[in-house]
Formats: C-alpha cells, sequence, structure tokens
C-alpha cells in the first residue's frame, strides 16, 4: 500500500455522511426509535453524538451524564455543554452510591493498600505504563502512583495481583454506566451508540460489557487522529477539542498516552496504521524519520496488546450443534 505521513488524512464530509447512513439504517432496521450516549466530555462521545443528531433529529437523541467522584469536574460540565449545544435532552446520574454499594473503592483501595498501607481517603491515586516505548525498551508493567495528604507523590511497581485488583474494581465504572444507558435506552425504545474508535479497539483500550458493551460502533473504524478531524468539521465543542483524550476513571490525573499508549496519539496512530497493513519495517521507519529498531519497538507492543486482548473483542465462543 502507498504509506505516507498523511495516510489517515479523509475527506471528512463525505465520511459523516457514510456513517450517518450507517446509523440511520441500524435504527430502522433494530426498529429503535433513537439513541442513547453516554457523554464523558472526551471526544469520541461528543463525536457520536454529533453524527447520531444528524442522522435521527436532535428529538430522537438522549444524552446521559454520569460522573463518579473521582472523575474529573469539567467531564460533566463539558458533557452538558455539547448536549445543549446540538439542542438534545440530557440527565445527570451520579453514579457514586451505586459504586460505593458494590464495594468498588474499598476493593480498589484495598489492593492499593497492599503497596501503601498508609493510604487513605482523600489521596489520590493512578496506573500508568513506562512512557517514551519509542526511544527505550521496557515491559508493559504497570506503576502505581499516589499523592498523599501532604502532596508528596510515591511509586511502585505494581505486581499481576495488584494490578488486576485495581483494574477490575475500576472497570465496575464502566459497566455501572452502561447499566444506567441500556436502563434509559429500554424505557425509550433506543438503542445505545457505542464510543469505542480503532486506536481503542485494535489494543483492546475498552471495558467488554463496559463501554465495549453497546449496540452500534459507529467510530471503530476510525484511528484517534481521524476522530479529531470529523469533530473539528462537525463543529464539537472547542473545550472538548483540545482536552487531552483522558480515561478518567482514576482521582490522579492520567492521559490515554500515559495510561496506555505509551507515545503521542499522532504517531501512534500512523505507526499502528503501518502495523495493521503489515506495511515494511523499513518503509514505515524512512516515511516518520525513525528507525528500524523504533518501529520494530512499537510493532512489539502493537501485537503484544493485540493478541492479550483478543478475547475483549470476541462474542463469547460457543459449542456447535452435536446434531
Amino acid at each position: 500500500m502507498n504509506f505516507h505521513k498523511d495516510v489517515l488524512v479523509m475527506d471528512a464530509g463525505r465520511e459523516a455522511d457514510r456513517i450517518v447512513s450507517f446509523i440511520r439504517d441500524y435504527a430502522r432496521s433494530a426498529r429503535r426509535n433513537g439513541a442513547v450516549i453516554g457523554l464523558s466530555g472526551g471526544i469520541d462521545s461528543a463525536l457520536a453524538s454529533e453524527l447520531c443528531v444528524r442522522a435521527l433529529g436532535k428529538d430522537n437523541v438522549h444524552s446521559l451524564i454520569l460522573p463518579e467522584r473521582d472523575s474529573n469536574p469539567v467531564s460533566a460540565e463539558y458533557g452538558l455543554k455539547q448536549a445543549r449545544k446540538l439542542g438534545i435532552t440530557s440527565e445527570t446520574i451520579e453514579i457514586t452510591p451505586v459504586l460505593e454499594a458494590l464495594g468498588a473503592y474499598e476493593k480498589r483501595d484495598s489492593a492499593v493498600r497492599k503497596f501503601f498501607p498508609d493510604y487513605e481517603p482523600g489521596w489520590t491515586m493512578k496506573i500508568s505504563l513506562p512512557p517514551d516505548l519509542l526511544h527505550k525498551e521496557a515491559f508493559n508493567v504497570f506503576t502505581l502512583t499516589v499523592t498523599d495528604s501532604r502532596g508528596q507523590v510515591r511509586t511502585a511497581r505494581l505486581d499481576k495481583d495488584g494490578l488486576n485488583g485495581i483494574v477490575a474494581a475500576t472497570n465496575t465504572k464502566q459497566r455501572t454506566r452502561m447499566v444506567e444507558l441500556y436502563l434509559a435506552a429500554e424505557r425509550r425504545n433506543y438503542f445505545v451508540c457505542g464510543t469505542t474508535n480503532r486506536t481503542e479497539n485494535l489494543q483492546g483500550f475498552f471495558v467488554k460489557y463496559g463501554d465495549g458493551g453497546v449496540d452500534i460502533e459507529p467510530l471503530a473504524h476510525l484511528f484517534k487522529t481521524q476522530i479529531f478531524q470529523l469533530s473539528a468539521h462537525l463543529g464539537v465543542i472547542g473545550e472538548i477539542l483540545r482536552r487531552k483524550p483522558s480515561p478518567d476513571t482514576y482521582s490522579f490525573a492520567v492521559s490515554d498516552e500515559e495510561f496506555f499508549y505509551r507515545m503521542p496519539i499522532p504517531t501512534l496512530d500512523l505507526l499502528l496504521h503501518g502495523w495493521e497493513n503489515k506495511v515494511p519495517v523499513e518503509e514505515v521507519a524512512k516515511v516518520m524519520d525513525l528507525t528500524e529498531d523504533q518501529v520494530k519497538r512499537a510493532f512489539r507492543d502493537f501485537a503484544s496488546k493485540f493478541s492479550g486482548t483478543e478475547h475483549v473483542r470476541q462474542a463469547p465462543p460457543t459449542l456447535p450443534d452435536p446434531r
């Protein structure tokens, strides 16, 4: 294929029309009257809301704002502003009480205390992968970072049990949100619109039966850089366009790059496109002004994440009919 630095640049108007038709056709075939979407204050959900309104009309799109106690306050603010810009109905549901009842925070904090026994309410925490993948070799081993009541930052390398404990408890947030979205959708005979993009999908950067548990994924063919292109074209609010992508699930702010990707998104997307399409390493290196070792390092990381999350992208396996 012809690999070049602008290979992900697209005709935004034509692509918007194509996605709008896809959404409209799905609603008709599924016999649904409209769409419900969770507005997170991030760019993916904002773009999905723009496209749903164009496909179904503003009176047939309903949005939910679903904050919890670790959410950045601007997330709800930006989500609500995007809903008002589009003229769609919106309701804010605080999911903290549900998460407390499920023990999500306590289970997460219990996992954190195995590394910081004095960890207590009021501290902040996040997990992240080693930075700067292209310039230094490092395994995908997560680091736990906390800030104590005096503002001191402390770190510890997570073992498998610690990581699993924190992630399992944290993923309850996405799954709780999906329960609320389906409750709102089924009451209206609407479908739940997904917001996962191709960058996330290829690397398994979503929660199965959480943000991955939806009726339709209109953005899953678009890389994150293309999400930004289309969002600018359709007029997503400026605050969201300028906001750095983040999972927004930890009390200590962490970007998607720090948390998972390990490189800037424009670089990531171009490399990921080359990897997915099996462009020769030497060609990718030349086009992107990287060394072949850097490209190989990125490709190894992509392959590892793709294979390690294959089960997340698949439907549950079943046995064939024995007859």
